[in-house]
């Protein structure tokens, strides 16, 4: 049995003032709290208290892996190179690795995710069917190499993550195996207390084909997701997709004819040059896609989300063009490009540019804009790409209503990969009918330090964090008001609602005023506060539910058979 935390013998310090560099709510409560202390930029202490929390979603989230058959691994963070040289992931992540040397002079890297590793394990130790499926998980630090570490744990150079890896020799077997997974990560989450939502995403450097993100909705979140409100149709922005339209017939539009248009080579001042609407011209951004210049067509009033254009593009690098791109190309103007003139240029346009659609564009002239541009007539499109940044009301592509757009923090993702690794490493096995067959695997990870942080901005309030039973560092924070009588109450308290299989923080600091026990238990943000108080004397305490913070008086053993019976 785990014995009653005295605040008295705790390491921490809480803070009146929130931390000079904190933006996010959850930076902010954290620190106050005494979860965590910055170590270095991206890179975070956890706290007793902090600890607790983290052991708590991890045991939820090892219980539900259990659940589904997963099998508890732990491999090395400090990995050979060769293996990420070999799916090409070793340069693909770029600056996100941290590269290191052994005194030897041999390359090694600190591991950010371990596709490589599991599947050269699997393929050392399965050789037939019969050992698969399999799947296998551990929940161990991983490390990026962020340029902008921020908003606390949210986002660090090292964080907790549990990783898993399903192993089949069927697509059947894989497709069986990501549900497991989907209705597990839904099962911690609602355990967990986490507001969330399930969407389509994009695989990335990942790989493979059906990918979808578990998202917890605050402000404080880097994705942004739409959802629908007529249907159940939810994404991440860089997933959704609109559909190519056609228009039936341009015979109706003029010539093209061209227009002075001096000092316009912004899509603002050409509008307002020409009193038209910016979405009756088209914007043609100029990109490198491996080194060769790519122009992308998007309707003038909407920008180019060049996240969803790279990940339709990878592996290629996709980069802006330079002014040094621009020299000895005399059909490229500055401000006044139009895919009319384009010489040897591949020509990717936004669906909204569809055939027949008719544009005000560059004239690739100086000064020059040209009306009545056709796609179709007047220029060819080579590929049509859902490239522009998605926007609040935009169609549903699955029923046409307005789309709703928000802000999350992704709290997890799975993924089907396919035979991505298994053909890079050649993972088969003996199949029923004597031959080798290829393996198929999926890769399904959850954030768990993201998850402490998600928690935080999701359920704190005004005068601090409040945290789910689930996760919380103890069930009940007792609260000795100051004097002897109300201590040795407490203490006494304490130890009988341990006895009965609660975890109990009690705070017993002499010298510590009332007032700043009573703002600290509000702050650190246990369920259920417990207070001994004015009527100690008489065996009543005051018991305060942290949420809703309704309160009640009651006895000593009515405020025990009250919490025992809400552990339920």
């Amino acid at each position: 049995m785990a014995q009653v935390q005295r605040m008295s013998r705790l390491m921490i310090k809480t803070l009146r003032d929130d931390p000079a560099d904190a933006e996010t709510l959850n930076h902010k409560l954290l620190v106050r709290a005494g979860y965590v202390r910055r170590t270095a930029a991206g890179i975070w202490s956890w706290l007793p208290l902090g600890k607790k929390v983290l052991d708590n979603i991890t045991r939820v989230v090892r219980e539900e892996m259990d659940a589904i058959g997963g099998q508890e691994v732990l491999l090395p963070a400090l990995l050979p190179k060769e293996a990420y040289e070999a799916s090409g992931r070793y340069d693909e992540y770029g600056d996100l690795l941290f590269r290191l040397q052994d005194r030897k002079g041999a390359d090694y890297l600190l591991g950010p995710t371990h596709e490589e590793i599991f599947t050269q394990i699997v393929k050392d130790m399965c050789s037939s069917y019969k050992d698969l499926p399999v799947i296998l998980y551990q929940i161990q630090t991983k490390y990026r190499d962020e340029a902008r570490p921020r908003a606390g744990v949210l986002r660090g150079r090292e964080f907790q993550m549990k990783d898993s890896y399903s192993f089949d020799t069927t697509d059947e077997g894989l497709a069986e195996a990501y549900q497991l997974h989907r209705a597990a990560y839904i099962r911690i989450f609602e355990r967990l207390g986490l507001d969330h939502r399930v969407v389509s995403a994009v695989s990335g450097a990942m790989g493979g084909s059906a990918s979808e993100e578990f998202l917890a909705p605050a402000p404080a979140g880097e994705d942004t997701f739409v959802d629908c409100p007529n249907c159940d149709y939810a994404a991440n922005t860089e997933a959704v997709t609109y559909k190519v339209t056609t228009v039936a017939d341009a015979s109706a539009t003029g010539a093209v004819e061209e227009l002075d248009t001096p000092d316009t080579p912004t899509i603002e001042t050409l509008a307002a040059h020409l009193g038209v609407a910016a979405s009756a011209t088209l914007k043609n951004l100029l990109v490198k896609v491996d080194g060769e210049i790519v122009a992308v067509g998007v309707p003038g009033d909407r920008e180019v989300d060049l996240g969803k254009l790279g990940e339709h593009l990878a592996p290629a690098v996709v980069e802006l063009v330079t002014a040094e791109d621009f020299v000895g190309r005399a059909d490229l103007v500055r401000g006044y490009v139009g895919p009319q003139g384009l010489e040897k240029v591949r020509y990717i346009a936004d669906p909204r540019v569809a055939a027949g659609t008719a544009w005000i564009t560059g004239a690739n002239k100086e000064g020059v804009h040209a009306k009545n541009v056709v796609a179709g007539r007047d220029f060819e499109v080579d590929d049509y790409l859902d490239v522009v940044v998605v926007e609040a009301g935009d169609p549903c592509p699955k029923c046409g209503t307005g789309l709703q757009v928000d802000r999350a923090i992704e709290i997890g993702h799975i993924f089907q990969l396919g035979r991505k690794y298994a053909d890079i490493f050649s993972l088969d096995v003996l199949g029923q009918q004597g031959k080798p067959v290829r393996v198929t695997m999926g890769s399904y990870g959850i954030g768990v330090s993201r998850a402490v942080a998600a928690l935080a901005e999701q359920t704190a309030d005004d005068k601090g964090l409040c945290w789910p039973r689930e996760i919380a560092p103890a069930d009940v924070h007792v609260v000795a008001a100051g004097k002897a009588l109300q201590t040795e109450l407490a203490l006494e308290v304490s130890e009988k609602l341990n006895a009965a299989g609660l975890r109990v923080l009690v705070d017993d600091r002499a010298g510590v005023s009332p007032g700043v026990k009573f703002t600290d238990s509000e702050l650190i943000g246990v369920p259920k506060i417990l207070v001994a108080g004015r009527r100690s004397a008489e065996g009543v305490l005051e018991l305060k539910d942290r949420r809703t913070g309704e309160r009640e008086e009651l006895t000593v053993d009515e405020a025990i058979a009250r919490l025992v019976a809400d552990q339920g």
